[in-house]
């Protein structure tokens, strides 16, 4: 096992080489669900060396906003399916940037394009860079991207995207709010105080 200061550039060749991570997050609860999630596509960028984000796509869960709204805590994993073998993980903070915001417009400018689906961008702003070693993890060869959550996305569009994250997207599985809840929760405060007629 290693601990680095920060992401340094070779490990950000490397991260940016590897087509898959995964997510860690968990509730405080001793009773709750720890949750990993992961994650394809061209969707994480690294900002600086302490900060990395990905478009998060809708999906039939939300834990990782739930968990990052109760405690902030969150962990980025990647490990070495092909060369040299490793495992990286980025323990931090999480953050939930919802669209239609500041912050919401400053990130999606380190994409080409949001991919279809996404719901938000969530960040690490990193306390702790460590690698170990990794000789287990078998060897993988990859073949392409799976598009299906993207076409499903499509065919949806955004009303129906929409109704769909009101639907599954408001709770965890041991029932934390994330951040599309309170977004919820804030439109229907704003549309009872709205005069009518």
């Amino acid at each position: 096992m290693k601990v680095y200061d920060d992401i340094t550039d070779e490990l950000k060749t490397w991260i940016l080489q590897q087509k898959l991570f995964f997510v860690g997050s968990a509730p405080l609860s001793a009773d709750g669900h720890v949750n990993i999630s992961p994650k394809g596509h061209d969707c994480l960028r690294i900002l600086d060396e302490k900060t990395v984000c990905y478009l998060d796509m809708t999906g039939s869960g939300n834990e990782t906003s739930a968990h990052a709204a109760e405690n902030g805590r969150i962990t980025f994993m990647w490990c070495a399916f092909e060369g040299p073998p490793r495992i990286l993980r980025l323990y931090g903070e999480g953050e939930v940037v919802l669209p239609d915001t500041e912050r919401w417009n400053e990130l999606k400018n380190h994409f080409a394009g949001v991919l279809p689906g996404t719901r938000q961008i969530v960040v690490n702003h990193v306390k702790r860079v460590q690698t170990s070693c990794g000789y287990a993890v078998p060897y993988f060869d990859y073949k392409e991207d799976r598009n299906t959550l993207q076409k499903w996305s499509k065919v949806k569009k955004e009303d129906g995207l929409r109704e769909y994250r009101r639907e599954k997207n408001q709770h965890s599985i041991d029932g934390l709010k994330t951040h599309i809840a309170s977004h919820f929760a804030a439109m229907s405060e704003e549309q009872s105080t709205t005069p009518q007629g």
